[in-house]
């Protein structure tokens, strides 16, 4: 099992989902440490719904390891920070750089005016 510290941008982790009771897998973007609390993971919401006209669907060559069973799709404006190891039961696959950062670009483009 990778540990919480191994954990880099473009993992995808099976972790707490902040919307409800039951974990959900989640695309790390960020891996920031800090001096008092340690490493916090800022995460993207992945789901299997398809009616978020502004998600990223996941295609079979996003992936660098094995792809998600599911047809799945990244919500890049549904952000959530885990703050320790307990929320992240395990890592699930990873994607490639490029299609990390197509979802970097378009969580940026909410934030810019």
């Amino acid at each position: 099992m990778t540990s919480f510290e191994e954990l880099a941008r473009g993992d995808i982790v099976w972790g707490t989902d902040p919307l409800s009771k039951k974990g959900r897998p989640l695309l790390v973007l960020g891996t920031p440490q800090f001096p008092t609390h340690g490493v916090q993971l800022i995460t993207a919401l992945i789901t299997t719904k398809s009616y978020h006209e502004e998600s990223l669907t996941l295609r079979a060559d996003d992936y660098e390891g094995d792809p998600l069973g599911t047809r799945s799709h990244v919500l890049p404006w549904s952000l959530a920070t885990l703050n320790n190891a307990a929320e992240v039961e395990y890592r699930l696959t990873s994607f490639v750089d490029s299609r990390t950062e197509d979802v970097l670009s378009q969580l940026i483009g909410y934030l810019r005016p």
